[in-house]
C-alpha cells in the first residue's frame, strides 16, 4: 500500500497532539540601501539605533552587529535580521556602513 502526501499523524495516543514542524521565516529581500533609524517606543524613552536592510546571512549580520558596537562603544542585540544599537549614534554607524561599501541612509525623523 502507497502512502499519499494526505496521510501525515496528527495525534498520536502517547503523546498527543503532534505539532507541525515549523518552517524558519525568510527575510524579504531589500533594496539594496541599509536604513538606519532611531526608535524610542516601547523602550521605556531610551533610544537605540535600528538597521534594517542588510541582505546578508546571520553569521554576517552578526559579524557586522558585533563591529558597530565595538566601534561605537555601547551595546546592542540582533532581532529577526535588524540590529539594534544603543544611543543615537546614527552618524557613526552611517559612516562605518559607508566603509564597508554598503549603501546606508538616515530614515525618520
Amino acid at each position: 500500500m502507497a502512502k499519499d502526501d494526505n496521510s501525515r499523524l496528527v495525534y498520536s495516543t502517547a503523546t498527543g497532539r503532534i505539532a507541525e514542524p515549523e518552517q524558519p521565516k525568510a527575510r524579504p529581500k531589500g533594496d539594496g540601501i541599509v536604513r538606519i533609524q532611531r526608535q524610542t517606543s516601547g523602550r521605556k524613552g531610551k533610544g537605540v539605533c535600528v538597521i534594517s536592510g542588510i541582505d546578508a546571512d546571520d553569521d554576517v549580520i552578526a559579524k557586522i552587529a558585533a563591529e558597530l558596537k565595538k566601534k561605537c562603544g555601547c551595546g546592542g542585540a540582533i532581532k529577526d535580521g535588524v540590529i539594534e544599537i544603543q544611543g543615537d549614534k546614527r552618524e557613526l554607524i552611517k559612516s562605518l556602513l559607508e566603509e564597508k561599501g554598503m549603501k546606508a541612509k538616515l530614515a525618520g525623523g
